[in-house]
């Protein structure tokens, strides 16, 4: 039986097709569009920070226009409610500084449970939108080019994310664009984020809507005490009315001791590390 003949040489193989300019310029573009997000977020930030527009947030603004806000609320408080959250959210992911104003004048509207209700939602949805944004563009292009020193510093901040993210929240010393974009840098995971952001904004949220709840008693105070200063002849009587009256030392020191206390666990894994 005859076998068939073999060709003189196999056939040479298919020859790869030549990428286009598309294919080659997709990945600069799909970088591109990972930063923008934040890019923009950073740009109407600065924006509206340049342009004055947290001076809409001032206390003496809100306290002049508490009466309009309360008939408002009447009104329809589901829809004031709504407003009310979106509002909040909006100014927590264009990084404004004016949660405290935002956390009092719920408390203020919605009495001191709803007002911290909505305030502790609201804050945290949009920490998780700006973390996201953060994580998406930055957050992996920094560690890749960061050095050993930061690297280690992140992996830290990894193994007891929950505890460091509480006690961020808890201490009103940073920004909170700041609390919301060094996790992501650091690689922490959105579940333990969100979490820790939650619990740890809760307490602070609580005391400042109940600090607001009760502002008009403070504005009365404050009243009384520029109509005494008039009597007595005084010259500055027309101080203006600051988040001193409603945020006092007692309330500073509450959140440090909370803000302790989430450190506890922190300490105690390191000194059991250094035991074993």
């Amino acid at each position: 039986m005859s076998t068939p003949p073999r060709p003189d040489r196999d056939p040479p193989p298919d020859a790869p097709e030549e990428a286009g300019p598309e294919a080659v310029a997709a990945p600069a573009w799909r970088g591109w569009l990972r930063v923008l997000p934040l890019v923009a977020l950073v740009a109407v930030s600065i924006g509206l920070l340049v342009g004055g527009f947290t001076r809409w947030f001032s206390l003496d603004q809100l306290l002049a226009s508490r009466a309009y806000a309360k008939a408002w609320v009447a009104e329809g408080f589901w829809r004031a409610y709504a407003c009310a959250y979106l509002a909040y959210v909006a100014t927590v992911i264009v990084s404004l500084p004016v949660s405290v104003v935002m956390t009092t004048l719920c408390g203020f509207l919605f009495g001191p449970v709803a007002g911290a209700l909505v305030s502790i939602s609201a804050a945290t949805t949009g920490a998780v939108v700006v973390f996201s944004i953060g994580r998406t563009a930055a957050g992996e292009v920094l560690l890749r080019r960061a050095g050993s020193r930061l690297g280690r510093l992140a992996e830290g901040f990894r193994r007891d994310a929950f505890s460091y993210v509480m006690v961020l929240r808890l201490l009103p010393v940073f920004p909170f664009w700041m609390t919301n974009l060094a996790p992501a840098i650091f690689g922490v995971r959105l579940r333990t984020f969100a979490l820790a952001t939650l619990i740890g904004i809760s307490p602070g949220a609580f005391i400042y809507a109940s600090a607001g709840a009760g502002v008009e008693t403070v504005v009365a105070a404050h009243q009384e005490a520029k109509e005494a200063c008039l009597v007595a002849g005084g010259i500055a009587c027309d101080a203006a009315l600051s988040l001193r009256a409603i945020v006092t030392p007692q309330l500073v020191a509450t959140l440090l001791g909370l803000g302790a206390l989430a450190l506890m666990p922190v300490a105690w894994r390191r000194w059991r590390r250094k035991t074993i």
